[in-house]
């Protein structure tokens, strides 16, 4: 006889970045298990340190991560706590990231610009990442940019069955804040069996966050109108659109968007805002000074533990959302 048998059997090992320890501990309670315990802190001069308590050897690791603020710093520490899985012997690392920074640097919109998107997956492939799960991000073709599986989970499901139990679906509209998300607004319509409308904006190429809006396409007049987005950032955008809206003849507004990022003027434009609820998940962690009874956040948990166990048990994780 040559070489040597085992009867070992296969481990999930789940860890968490400092971003959003919450989510992490929701996923970890859904998938029933411990996160396992990391020693992180940072230097004087702003360097990461991270060693894990455990040993990974031979482990199925899943490491979630929310790009939240600040951007930057939790981006480098996922990078480290990579590197740190990758050289204790895991079997495989799996990166979740909930909220997928530098995603709108997707494409170049003029010469000398960066494609920021591309960037951070060659970084995570690099570090040691096997695997990307991730939830609606800015543009589905980013999950070409990694060079493996990438997992794309939709918030969907969530967000419009929160909306359709709580409004009359025979005065509901659809409406899609820009022509990018057309192709979303439509699932939206399909799930709601709502019709579609369209808020036509043009965005100042040079100056960011700067946005005029046009024209409504489709009837809003006397409806109770759902705007439809991946993320907020400013709200100047979606604020922009629901005023539209509103001037149009909508009776009501609520907006939808699973990435609350909310940074900047957010607090004080969502507060003035005419929208009678802003409904988002907990991909990112919302700003102590938004807790607003205008503001619902939805848990995207259960979504994503469900995904890890597919992945862990050689399962489909797209038969998550066939019924989409």
């Amino acid at each position: 006889m040559t070489g040597i048998k085992t009867t070992g059997e296969k481990k999930l090992m789940l860890f968490s970045g400092r971003a959003h320890p919450e989510l992490a501990e929701e996923v970890a309670h859904k998938l029933g298990v411990g996160i396992v315990p990391t020693k992180a802190f940072d230097f004087a001069n702003g360097e990461i340190y991270v060693r894990y308590q455990e040993s990974a050897r031979g482990a199925d690791c899943f490491l979630i991560q929310s790009h939240t603020a600040p951007i930057n710093k939790w981006i480098m520490e996922q990078l480290i706590m990579i590197d740190a899985l990758k050289r204790a012997s895991a079997r495989s690392i799996t990166v979740i990231v909930p909220f997928y920074g530098y995603a709108r640097q997707d494409k170049k919109h003029r010469g000398r610009e960066p494609i920021s998107a591309r960037l951070i997956a060659d970084l995570m492939k690099t570090a040691g990442a096997d695997r990307i799960l991730t939830v609606d991000l800015h543009t589905d073709q980013i999950q070409g940019f990694f060079d493996g599986p990438v997992d794309h989970l939709f918030a969907l499901p969530i967000l419009a069955d929160y909306v359709g139990a709580k409004v009359d679906r025979s005065k509901l509209t659809v409406v899609s804040p820009d022509a990018g998300r057309v192709r979303v607004a439509d699932r939206w319509c399909d799930r709601l069996g709502a019709p579609l409308a369209i808020v036509h904006k043009r965005r100042d190429k040079d100056v960011a966050n700067q946005v005029t809006v046009h024209e409504v396409v489709g009837e809003v007049k006397g409806r109770v109108c759902v705007l439809v987005d991946d993320m907020i950032d400013t709200g100047g955008t979606i604020c922009a659109a629901a005023d539209a809206l509103f001037a149009h003849g909508a009776e009501d507004v609520i907006v939808t968007a699973t990435h609350g990022v909310l940074s900047g003027p957010a607090a004080d434009r969502l507060k003035n805002s005419k929208v009678s609820e802003f409904v988002f998940t907990d991909t990112l962690p919302t700003p102590s000074e938004l807790e607003l009874d205008k503001i619902t956040v939805l848990s995207i948990a259960p979504t994503i533990a469900n995904a890890v166990r597919e992945v862990f048990e050689d399962g489909s994780v797209t038969s998550l959302f066939d019924e989409q």
